[in-house]
């Protein structure tokens, strides 16, 4: 697999950067989110957690693929600025809550 970011533009009001990239994947499967992200925080330089895949769609016909992603500065901006659905799909989780004890009388 073999990645190139087509574009990247920062976007300081939601601490992140938007990434376009395209992905050669000649005579293998498409890459899965997880492979994608972490190739995509290895160009960026940053870490995995603060990837988010928003899409990764085929070209008909060649071993190539388009997608778009979203790295945050922080994993806290991630968590705070992006739908619950694509965090839960990225693999990118809230820590727990731990549950408060009952207050004694």
């Amino acid at each position: 697999m073999k990645m190139e970011i087509i574009e990247n533009k920062k976007n300081p009001l939601y601490k992140r950067a938007e990434v376009c990239f395209t992905i050669d994947h000649t005579g293998e499967a498409t890459p899965g989110r997880n492979a994608v992200a972490e190739e995509v925080a290895k160009l960026t330089k940053s870490k995995r957690d603060c990837v988010v895949v928003a899409s990764v769609e085929s070209v008909y016909g060649t071993g190539m693929s388009k997608g778009y992603a979203k790295v945050y500065d922080s994993k806290e901006d991630a968590l705070k600025l992006e739908r619950e659905y694509l965090l839960k799909r990225n693999g990118i989780e809230a820590p727990k809550a731990e549950p408060e004890a009952p207050a004694e009388e």
